[in-house]
């Protein structure tokens, strides 16, 4: 198993400065990576993570960090119901290093496994959806969240021969370099990893202190299109009564951050990350 390296935590740190005594959001916590980061350097978190798999993870830092330490075991869409403030808020999203490479998850079609792709471990698979969805609801999820060519044809595919396993729908996927786009189009569907981030980031003025901020890492354009947007339109128009969650505050957008050389050649799987901030203020 590939081990997990938090993506851009060097420019994270170094754009939240002086975390001694800071209260921080993890919204992402996967291996806690970021977690750890942060309350090494002094600071006290509570993180959201909807996958099963990680807690066993999140119990050893509690035991280690005790109270300076809260771990939720949800989908970070549920921060809206937080009532104390942040003096930042982090998301790494996508898909961890964990979940690929955990053959039997159904995440990676480098092994043959069920088709799974669930990160919560309930409710409906990745075979659930193509037996369950018409070929036009099929082929809009691959455009969408793929923008994978021919989806009306492959999709008719799926829904007639209806796979239960990774080999089986890549075996389906006539065109190589639509392989990846497909499992990723699914894998957002199955988990509304949009919808989930959506309802996210619309809980965060409200979670950020003032002079607080709001990073994320985003993995693919889908994701990086809608944080972009969000902080765009928050730093753009204070105050406008369209965007009520942003009406009682100014935002400015932060620098983008990518991967330099020695992170990508440690750490292969960071090369399409994009790290993006807002910081808000009266």
């Amino acid at each position: 198993m590939t081990k997990h390296i938090p993506v851009l935590l060097g420019a994270i740190l170094q754009e939240l400065g002086d975390l001694n005594g800071r209260h921080i959001l993890d919204a992402t916590f996967g291996a806690g990576g970021y977690t750890r980061a942060f309350l090494n350097a002094g600071a006290s978190v509570v993180a959201f993570d909807r996958d099963p798999n990680v807690i066993v993870d999140a119990d050893a830092i509690k035991q280690e960090f005790g109270d300076k330490f809260r771990f939720i075991s949800a989908p970070f869409s549920e921060m809206s119901r937080l009532t104390e403030t942040f003096d930042a808020i982090v998301f790494d999203l996508g898909i961890s290093s964990m979940q690929i490479d955990v053959p039997e998850r159904g995440f990676s079609f480098r092994g043959d496994a069920p088709l799974d792709m669930r990160m919560s471990g309930a409710g409906q698979t990745a075979a659930d959806l193509i037996a369950q969805s018409s070929v036009a609801t099929l082929a809009k999820i691959l455009r969408d969240y793929g923008d994978v060519s021919r989806a009306n044809v492959l999709a008719r595919a799926m829904v007639q021969s209806k796979p239960q396993t990774t080999f089986e729908l890549k075996n389906l996927i006539y065109n190589p370099r639509d392989v990846a786009p497909v499992f990723q189009a699914l894998r957002i569907a199955v988990n509304d990893e949009m919808g989930e981030l959506r309802r996210a980031l619309d809980a965060v003025p409200n979670l950020l202190k003032v002079g607080g901020k709001c990073l994320a890492v985003t993995f693919h354009s889908i994701e990086d299109r809608i944080v972009k947007n969000t902080f765009r339109d928050w730093s753009s128009v204070p105050g406008n009564p369209l965007i009520p969650v942003a009406a009682d505050a100014e935002y400015k957008m932060l620098r983008v951050a990518t991967p330099d050389a020695i992170e990508l050649e440690q750490n292969p799987r960071s090369r399409s990350a994009h790290l993006r901030g807002v910081q808000k203020s009266y």
